[in-house]
């Protein structure tokens, strides 16, 4: 395996682990982790969570620290999150009565999750 095959593998294994962090961190706030990596032609989500009745797209991101976090959540991947938040949501039997939010969950080591919730409108 050559040295770019190994690193992206690496930052495979560091962003399902941020994710899985992410997730622990959200159960333990009240919410209930309906997808991972839910992925559609239009595009794909990290996590799904809901809490009563709000819905949360959420993007996670594994920093040093947290300067640019939100930033580096570019608009062409903004869009693409909330297409695919929006073909999910639409799986959903009660969704006409949900509120559909975006956030960003920042891992950064030694550090609890930071959930910046509400981080842009779709």
């Amino acid at each position: 395996m050559n040295g770019h095959a190994q690193r992206r593998q690496a930052a495979e294994r560091r962003g399902r682990r941020a994710e899985s962090l992410a997730a622990l961190w959200l159960r333990a706030k009240g919410y209930r982790i309906l997808a991972r990596d839910f992925r559609t032609g239009q595009g794909e989500v990290d996590l799904i969570a809901r809490r009563g009745t709000v819905v949360a797209a959420i993007e996670v991101k594994a920093r040093a620290n947290l300067d640019g976090a939100i930033e580096s959540v570019l608009p062409r991947q903004r869009r693409r999150i909330g297409r695919a938040a929006l073909a999910f949501l639409g799986r959903l039997p009660d969704a006409a009565r949900l509120n559909l939010r975006f956030d960003v969950v920042v891992i950064v080591p030694f550090r609890f999750p930071h959930h910046i919730m509400g981080a842009w409108h779709g």
